[in-house]
């Protein structure tokens, strides 16, 4: 689980950084970013599931990549907000 919750922080770091940088409105490229993001996460629950974790934790990753993308979209709709 520790391997889980790594990844998450670094996600989630990378995505401040990201946010961060923004100058303007850069609705669409953060967006993609949150993509990015819920795919890697998805690719780590993939390979949870391949090592044999149990159906929970993979579900568990899985819902954090939803929660990442989603966030990553909130963040852009109000960046282009401003």
């Amino acid at each position: 689980m520790k391997f889980t919750k790594t990844a998450l922080i670094a996600s989630a770091a990378a995505m401040s950084l990201g946010l961060a940088a923004c100058d303007g409105p850069q609705e669409e490229a953060m967006e993609d970013q949150a993509e990015q993001m819920e795919s890697e996460l998805d690719a780590q629950a993939e390979a949870m599931e391949d090592a044999g974790a149990s159906e929970e934790a993979v579900e568990a990753m899985e819902d954090k990549a939803d929660a990442v993308e989603d966030a990553g979209e909130e963040a852009a709709d109000e960046m282009d907000g401003m």
